[in-house]
């Protein structure tokens, strides 16, 4: 299939397009920095048949940055499974379509994971240009261990389920990386503080752009900071230290977080909770969990 010859520039000087080989081909974007984008990422996206977008809207600035004509359409969560198979036709008919989202890498916290999988069970080539992560940039830029690390998306937006995941989360021997909202930031702070103990984190905010700020410290902290006068605007990533021996809850820990859950859940379920947040005996645990929600009973009007 034939094209118009296109090209993108850099500092004024253009460069011709590559001819692609059909496929589906995932860039990796900015997350902020114009400039960190790859020369192969600039071939590829001014060399494919067609773009798909998180948002055309937002696409359409770097491709205006690297003078990149490429037509381009939506492809995000409300239309992904109708978009699918058109764009899997177009690839099956000898066109290159490269996908990318409004920051980063795509198939990371969007619906591009499930192109992805198609593509590849139809028999479709698919070709990764790596490039830029908010995951990896705000794990390196913590300074806290990076030899294992669970990347954990985003935290539930409600409290209580907020909380019972932060529970879940507590005993991963690893580095934890969460995206959050700045809405929810000082929330997210507090809740995590009370699952997993006052830990080391970081939150970075408006990574490589102009107000980029990597602010580091315990949970509580942290928490504090942000329900004062902090700056909320902008993109986080919040990464947690794993977890030290003597971040291990206590008995008074132990109660607090039964008694929480007891506000949400029955006695079983908030059993189930406690023991996959902490280890401890399921025998133990169900028994405080019965001498609290009695002294609960009692204490009701």
């Amino acid at each position: 299939m034939t094209q118009a010859r296109r090209g993108f520039h850099i500092s004024g000087t253009a460069f011709p397009a590559p001819t692609l080989a059909a496929g589906l081909y995932v860039v990796a974007t900015p997350i902020g920095n114009l400039g960190d984008i790859t020369l192969r990422a600039l071939q590829t996206l001014s060399g494919a048949h067609l773009l798909a977008c998180e948002d055309t809207r937002v696409s359409r600035k770097l491709l205006q940055h690297y003078g990149i004509a490429t037509p381009t359409t939506p492809y995000h969560e409300h239309n992904a499974a109708a978009a699918r198979p058109a764009l899997l036709k177009r690839i099956a008919d000898g066109e290159a379509v490269a996908l990318i989202s409004d920051a980063g890498t795509p198939a990371i916290s969007d619906p591009g994971y499930k192109l992805v999988r198609e593509a590849r069970e139809s028999g479709l080539a698919v070709i990764v240009i790596p490039g830029a992560s908010s995951v990896l940039t705000a794990l390196v830029a913590s300074g806290l261990p990076t030899d294992r690390f669970l990347f954990e998306g985003f935290l539930p937006a409600k409290a209580a389920q907020r909380k019972a995941r932060a529970l879940e989360l507590a005993r991963i021997p690893a580095s934890l990386v969460v995206f959050e909202s700045g809405a929810r930031i000082a929330a997210a702070l507090a809740d995590l503080a009370d699952a997993l103990g006052d830990r080391d984190a970081a939150v970075c905010r408006e990574l490589t752009k102009l107000h980029e700020e990597v602010r580091r410290g315990t949970l509580t902290a942290l928490a504090s900071h942000y329900a004062g006068e902090a700056e909320t605007r902008g993109e986080f990533v919040i990464v947690l230290a794993p977890p030290r021996e003597e971040d291990a809850p206590q008995q008074d820990d132990i109660d607090r977080l039964i008694r929480a859950a007891l506000e949400r859940v029955s006695v079983k379920d908030a059993v189930g909770e406690i023991v996959a947040a902490t280890g401890l005996p399921r025998r133990d645990v169900y028994r405080r969990a019965l001498e609290l929600d009695r002294e609960r009973s009692d204490g009701a009007p």
